[in-house]
């Protein structure tokens, strides 16, 4: 089907055909945007033909160091340019690169290392006791660590490790990449945030990353010459794709180590900065901005948020302060942003909390995604009533290979032809999508993940505790927030701060519960514990507001 009578000499060759991956979008910037600047960090600014040579060498300085090929490099990084130039200078070499995320414990860290089989990891100053901790834990060969120095940010070099500007030192500016023969070769490795059990290696290729690239570029309906503030983390699904999409635009990537309001408007006042995404807990962090703390400018900021639907009155109060809002949806497994809540000219007129309604949805597939439905539990789709719900399921070119070494859950997450993605939502008569629930009670704080597995199984380790169940508590700084309920043993005692310093022990900060509560837990006849009891509960119990992690 689909073929002439006569397809002789119409076969694929180098002329014809090349394998899609994003390092063709810095190859060509290099050539075409060669003097243009591309990336930005404090006073560093970097052209397209710097930033190439030292990706060059950084590919090539890897290759002397043994890696090969197929090897994994992880990354325990800021948002720094050392990290954009891994972004490209990891697979630059063959290798696969594996962004970790800084805020993990140490054990994760640990797993991760061990599992992805890391041969070096490119480390910040800030990080390096986290690094050396996990690598301390593992039972075969450790990674070898390079130390990347943020000197700009008022970090000395530890002397213990080999620094990263003396990596670069040893490479060809003029290099060869290592470019890849196929498209389905894996460019990326990246950890789910182990919502249950051990988080998953997702593996991404070059084929989706490219086109992640230009749905996201539809999507936020760019045009040439961006200038992309990087808020959402780069350890999160690459940063969404984003940081390979920028040189396809000749644009500039503006480096943010440290996410504060403050940074945000004088980065958009003094670099122009007319894109950025991030949870909405960055919305409301720009919002509540003390007034020294605010930088005027004169052009709308389009801002892609992610994480949870912001609330109605986070987008009234944002929008006249200068930025667009749009929601997107996505996760790991689809390359970050895979849906986008696209914007109809008949909704211009709209106000109030119908513009809020509209604004939070979870959206239709992005250009470049085959299809995104909600289906039922027999995998057909659901009506499309709003009453309905249903699981949302993807397809396509933006979805994961799979996940690392996990044949079987892969198989499962791809039953019946779609990705199963364990969110539950509803479907509008327009065919947008809008989640109601999230399965497995995830919490999603601040943009992150959090398991109440997780966070249960390390309550349920203090010796006063008979029974924990977490839940989400909603929290107007970080969207959600842990909430435990604890069951004491019969004569044992324990205090609520007791609590929180036994599970901050044992876990990242932003897993630790923020408050906790005795009871005695609510159960079904069969002992199962009724979370959606002590849900309505966490929603009415006040707490004192934090600093952040």
């Amino acid at each position: 089907m689909g073929w002439l009578a006569d397809e002789r000499g119409l076969e694929k060759c180098a002329a014809n055909y090349a394998p899609l991956t994003p390092l063709s979008h810095l190859k060509r910037a290099a050539d075409v945007h060669a003097d243009r600047t591309a990336l930005v960090q404090g006073a560093t600014r970097r052209s397209y033909a710097e930033l190439h040579a030292r990706v060059s060498r950084l590919a090539s300085a890897l290759a002397g160091l043994g890696i090969q090929p197929g090897d994994v490099v992880a990354t325990i990084l800021p948002n720094i340019a050392a990290q954009v130039e891994a972004h490209w200078g990891v697979p630059a070499s063959g290798a696969i690169l594996n962004t970790i995320n800084t805020r993990l414990d140490v054990d994760t860290v640990a797993y991760i290392l061990d599992h992805g089989g890391a041969k070096l990891v490119l480390c910040d100053t800030a990080f390096l006791k986290l690094a050396t901790e996990a690598c301390a834990k593992l039972e075969g060969r450790a990674p070898m660590l390079v130390e990347v120095c943020d000197r700009e940010a008022g970090f000395s070099p530890s002397g213990e490790f080999p620094e990263y500007e003396d990596l670069l030192a040893k490479g060809s500016p003029w290099a060869d990449w290592v470019m890849p023969e196929d498209e389905w070769e894996s460019l990326a490795l990246n950890y789910t945030s182990g919502t249950t059990g051990r988080p998953k290696g997702v593996v991404y290729h070059h084929r989706g990353a490219y086109l992640a690239t230009f749905g996201n570029a539809v999507a936020w309906r760019m045009q040439l010459f961006p200038v992309y503030l990087t808020i959402v983390p780069l350890f999160h699904c690459n940063g969404w794709c984003h940081t390979w999409m920028v040189p396809m635009l000749g644009g500039t990537v503006v480096c943010c180590r440290d996410i504060t309001a403050k940074a945000i408007y004088a980065a958009i006042a003094d670099e122009g900065v007319t894109h950025f995404g991030g949870a909405p807990i960055v919305l409301n962090s720009i919002i509540n901005a003390a007034p020294e703390e605010r930088r005027p400018f004169d052009h709308v900021v389009e801002v892609f948020t992610a994480g949870a639907p912001p609330p109605a009155a986070t987008l009234a109060a944002i929008e006249p302060l200068g930025f667009n809002v749009t929601q997107v949806y996505g996760l790991t497994e689809v390359y970050g942003p895979a849906t986008e809540c696209l914007w109809k000219p008949d909704w211009n007129e709209t106000q109030g909390e119908e513009r809020a309604a509209l604004k939070a949805r979870t959206g239709v597939a992005m250009a470049t995604l085959e299809g995104a439905e909600v289906h039922d539990s027999h995998g057909q789709p659901i009506p499309r009533d709003t009453v309905h719900l249903g699981e949302i399921a993807m397809r396509g070119n933006m979805v994961m290979k799979g996940y690392y070494k996990n044949p079987e859950a892969t198989a499962e997450a791809f039953k019946g032809g779609w990705f199963r993605s364990g969110d539950i939502a509803f479907q509008h008569p327009d065919g947008y999508i809008k989640i109601t629930d999230r399965a497995k009670d995830i919490i999603i704080s601040g943009g992150e993940n959090v398991s109440s597995v997780e966070v249960e199984g390390a309550i349920a380790h203090h010796p006063a505790v008979s029974l924990v169940a977490v839940v989400a508590k909603p929290d107007e700084r970080w969207g959600e927030v842990p909430c435990a309920f604890v069951e004491l043993k019969r004569g044992k005692q324990a205090t609520e701060e007791e609590i929180i310093a036994f599970a901050r022990e044992r876990l990242a900060g932003f897993k630790t519960p923020k408050q906790v509560i005795f009871c005695d837990l609510p159960k079904t006849s069969t002992g199962k514990i009724q979370k959606f009891e002590l849900r309505a509960v966490a929603k009415l119990a006040v707490t004192e507001p934090e600093e952040a992690e």
